[in-house]
């Protein structure tokens, strides 16, 4: 698979028309992943999809599987969506028993691996391992719900996750989740982000295609200017 460069724009089909799901994948053809988020009505409180409409996302999407797991025990559930095809798949440290174990399973099977860590989650605790992770996903919202407000006291985490992996040499991607705009994303691209995940931002907008442009290019050039 050749993977595009940074800055990443994967749209969140969360905030998507699910009755009419084919239609609404090929409005995202120009964006760089599509972002799906699996919850499970006990790790976060709200229930999306799992496997099976995993599977058919797969099936019909123009553009590879970012998905992100909001669910418990992810080391027994999480190398399935590897299994069904997905580029990337990032499980909760929070909700990990062996993440380094879990991350090279996923590598194993032909996916990416990514950690994603809450608001509270110290970015520290990823130092070390950082090394095994393709992806650190800093959530800037609680997770579980779509459409809530960019909480800016995220920012100087993932400034030091940034600083931390250049440091190390590490060419981890590093995303951010939650309240992604116009408004926030050169916030976010400042502060390190490479890969950005939008849901309304893309999907409420009248031309979704000019939406995912704009934000790819303000991303592009903060990280300029950072």
């Amino acid at each position: 698979m050749n993977l595009p460069d940074s800055p990443r724009i994967n749209p969140s089909i969360l905030a998507a028309d699910f009755v009419n799901m084919q239609a609404e994948l090929a409005r995202i053809a120009t964006a760089d992943f599509v972002h799906v988020d699996v919850m499970d009505n006990h790790f976060v409180p709200n229930l999306t999809f799992g496997p099976q409409m995993v599977e058919r996302i797969q099936a019909t999407s123009p553009i590879p599987l970012d998905v992100h797991l909001m669910i418990s025990d992810p080391d027994r559930w999480a190398p399935g969506y590897a299994e069904l095809g997905a580029a990337s798949v990032t499980f909760h440290l929070e909700a990990a028993t062996e993440p380094v174990a879990l991350a090279r399973r996923l590598r194993s099977i032909g996916a990416r691996a990514g950690v994603a860590i809450k608001p509270g989650t110290a970015g520290e605790e990823l130092y070390d391992i950082m090394g095994e992770f393709d992806q650190i996903l800093v959530m800037t919202v609680e997770p579980g719900f779509g459409g809530q407000g960019f909480m800016p006291a995220t920012m100087p985490k993932l400034r030091a996750l940034r600083d931390e992996a250049a440091r190390r040499g590490s060419d981890v991607w590093l995303q951010v989740d939650g309240g992604i705009s116009d408004a926030t994303i050169e916030q976010a691209a400042r502060a390190g982000a490479d890969t950005f995940v939008a849901g309304s931002a893309v999907y409420g907008a009248d031309d979704v295609e000019a939406a995912v442009t704009r934000l790819r290019e303000l991303a592009g050039k903060a990280s300029l200017e950072a």
